[in-house]
Formats: C-alpha cells, structure tokens, sequence
C-alpha cells in the first residue's frame, strides 16, 4: 500500500468578517481512490483523483486509524452529514470559496475509527469534488467492514432530496442550508432496513412535466435525466451494471400535478415508458410506484388512477413484481418544511409507514 505525505496550506475565514490566517495542516493524505474507501452513489470516476457527484445521499466510507480525521474537497462543495463511530451525525459544510480542507474529528481515543460522510444536497450547481481525508501523521486506513448486501433505488423529486426539511417555516424559500436528505424518507428507511440506497432526485422533476411545465411537457424530466452518472452532465452515461437494486422505489408525480395545466394521459404515457426502462435495467428487482405526502385531492386521483392503471397492466403481463403504496397526505399536524414541503417530522413518518411495508415485501428481518 502507498503512504501518502503532505503538508496542506488553506485560508480559512475567521469569525471576524474579512479576516483570514494561514493554517499548515500536516498528516497523511488518502487518496480518492485508495482501495479502502467505499462509496455508495452514483459517482463520477472521470477523475480518479477528484471524483464528481451531485445526487443527495451519496456516501464515503472508511476505518481509519488515530485521534482525528479531516476532509479535503473542492471549494464550495456544499454541505454534508458525518457520522463518526456511532455516535450522533453532524453537519459540516464546505461553503467558503476558499477552505477545502475541514476537520471531522479530533481528541479522539487512538484506535480504530468508522467514519460515513454524506453528501446531503442536491449539488448539481456547486458540482462537488471529493479530494480525500486527511489522517494522523503515520496513520492509515484499514480494510473496512462490507457494505450492506440489501440494495434500494430511490427515484424522485424534492421530497426524496429534503428539500426544506430543516427549515420550520412553510413560507421560506429553497436553500441549500435547509435542505438534507439525511432525514428523508428514504434515507431513514435505509438505515431502519439496515440496506445501501442509491439515490436519482431533483427537485422540481416530474415524470413528464416538470414543475409548472408546459402542457406538452419538459425536456429535462426524469425519464431524460435518469441514465446520468451526475444530474448536471449529459455526457456521461450510469453503468447500471455497478449497482443492482433489490428494490426501486419511484415517488413521481407530484411535479406534474402541483399546477395547472397536466395531460392525464401523457402523464400515464410517460410513467408507463419509464417502467419500461427501470425494468430493462433491473429485470429481477420489486419496484414500489409511490405517491408523496404532498398530494390531495384531484391532483392525487390523477397520479393514482395512473399508477393503479400501470401496476394492474404489469400484472396482467406477467410482471407481478410491480407494487403500489401511497403515503397518507400531509395535514400540518407535524408542521412543514419549507415551501410547504414535509418537515422533519412527516419525513420521519413517511419513513415509518414505508419501512414495515418494504420489510414485509422483502421478507427483511
């Protein structure tokens, strides 16, 4: 195994406004693409020494050796949530156009430590860079713990990202300091099913129209959008052979109907070809067709009539590997996030009707 020494210079801003100090950081560097490092996401390669992401819930996993533990990213890489050992996540954020280095841990007992960074936003604007972690002088990281064998795909819209979670006021606008889908659904499921989750979400993205798009529909939908390693790239192209689902769950929809203007029937159109698609990459998986906890109404028949079409036809054909589950609507009682968005709290109760559902589906213990 190669040793990697550096000693790093950043400026780093004070509290004071305008005031900035050059701070050595000595130790030893892991690389990108030390063997020893897990990621869980989808995640650009491009670069081996600087890899790309910008879908929320992407993960970097490692043990390592030693008392402290720090991160080295491209500038204005966002915001991410860290848990060390198990003991309670944090945020830490990269939001400074100039600090690229930020410390996860110190004073630590010197000995073995796990550490799981997650990228919390959707970062298709700041296109994050990952650059490493910086160790200990003389320490190094050790061959970790497998990831989960249980796999989950969840495709969706800004109720999958956390759009707002953290924000108490249903009046505020997006930001990416409110957003993280640490406490999403889907991020909790997860880890209640103790499973890896790759996520594909946007906010705004719709199966056919996005939000307050066009009757005819938008370009940049999901079902143009999902074959992208980075949302933001056209270029480069997801090898669905690097993860393979045991279930994918799509919570679509909500971004057609949340205006005027929606074809019933383009929206069944669309969702039945993306089926189409997710079911040619994942031939043996389950896939849940969900509906968020944003719809009411009209709006809701429109999507459920549309799903309860698709997975009755999936049954007739002879997939009846395709299921159905609607989250109950939300009503305030546990608050909103911003934008009217669910708060931390419905998140957390989505998570609590989706969780038995998939245990009982998957037959997971």
């Amino acid at each position: 195994m190669k040793r990697f020494w550096i000693t790093l210079l950043f400026i780093g801003s004070l509290i004071a406004p305008a005031v900035a100090t050059t701070l050595p950081l000595s130790g030893t560097l892991v690389p990108p693409d030390h063997p020893y490092l897990q990621y869980m996401g989808r995640v650009s390669f491009k670069n081996p020494q600087a890899p790309a992401f910008d879908y929320p819930g992407v993960q970097i996993r490692a043990a390592f050796e030693g008392t402290s533990l720090k991160m080295y990213a491209k500038p204005m890489s966002g915001f991410f949530m860290v848990t060390i050992d198990r003991s309670e996540p944090f945020k830490v954020s990269f939001n400074s156009p100039t600090d690229s280095v930020v410390t996860l841990a110190v004073a630590l007992k010197d000995t073995i430590h796990t550490v799981c960074i997650m990228n919390c936003i959707e970062a298709y604007q700041r296109r994050p860079l990952f650059k490493g972690l910086l160790l200990d002088p003389g320490k190094e990281l050790v061959d970790p713990s497998p990831l989960p064998g249980r796999k989950i795909e969840f495709i969706g819209n800004s109720i999958t990202c956390g759009y707002g979670v953290e924000s108490t006021d249903k009046t505020d606008s997006f930001a990416d300091e409110t957003e993280n889908h640490y406490y999403t659904y889907a991020a909790i499921t997860a880890r209640n099913l103790q499973a890896q989750h790759y996520v594909v979400a946007r906010s705004g993205i719709g199966i056919y129209r996005n939000y307050n798009g066009p009757l005819e529909g938008s370009p940049k939908c999901m079902p143009a959008c999902y074959d992208r390693t980075l949302f933001g790239d056209s270029t480069e192209l997801w090898d669905f052979s690097r993860y393979t689902p045991d279930v994918v769950c799509i919570n679509l929809g909500t971004n057609d109907v949340s205006t005027s203007g929606c074809d019933p029937d383009r929206l069944y159109r669309a969702y039945a070809d993306f089926l189409t698609t997710v079911r040619r990459h994942y031939p043996e998986a389950k896939i849940v067709l969900l509906t968020g906890c944003m719809l009411r109404g009209k709006s809701l028949s429109i999507v459920t009539t549309a799903l309860d079409r698709l997975a009755r036809e999936h049954h007739q054909a002879g997939d009846h590997e395709v299921y159905r589950f609607d989250m109950t609507p939300q009503s305030g009682s546990l608050g909103y996030g911003a934008g009217w968005h669910p708060s931390l709290l419905q998140q957390q109760h989505m998570a609590d009707e989706l969780t038995p559902f998939l245990r009982e589906l998957m037959g997971w213990e």
